[in-house]
């Protein structure tokens, strides 16, 4: 997952806490292009969030645990997965998601899941996203 610039140097600045932060996740529209150097808070990326709807609402992810990773040199924090199930219609299409601290400020963006290609999910499927970790290396 690419995470952004801004991110990183609040991490140098103790501005993130991965113990205590509330994080939140929203989905991106199919035209969504993410730019780790421009992309700091939500406000900058607020005209192509995926509108609410069929299901859809911005959520709350769970971190499951922060820990340290001797194996591969590095810290990890896991979050639960997270889904929506489409009522009513579909749920995008979807080309990726941001996860953001919404305890910060700015809602500081964390960084970007990249689906690979436009996801939807139709009227009684599931939008799920999975096995979402920040590593710091």
């Amino acid at each position: 997952m690419p995470l952004s610039n801004a991110y990183k140097l609040s991490l140098m600045k103790s501005e993130v806490d991965f113990a205590n932060d509330v994080f939140k996740i929203v989905l991106m529209n199919n035209a969504y292009v993410f730019d780790q150097d421009a992309h700091a808070g939500l406000s900058d990326i607020s005209a192509s969030v995926l509108a609410d709807g069929n299901g859809y609402v911005t959520g709350t992810l769970v971190l499951v645990g922060v820990t340290q990773d001797d194996v591969n040199d590095r810290g990890e924090a896991e979050f639960d997965d997270f889904e929506w199930t489409a009522s009513g219609g579909s749920i995008g299409p979807a080309n990726g998601a941001i996860i953001y601290d919404d305890t910060h400020t700015s809602d500081r963006i964390i960084g970007y899941i990249d689906f690979g290609s436009a996801q939807t999910a139709t009227d009684g499927g599931t939008f799920k996203i999975a096995n979402v970790k920040v590593r710091t290396t």
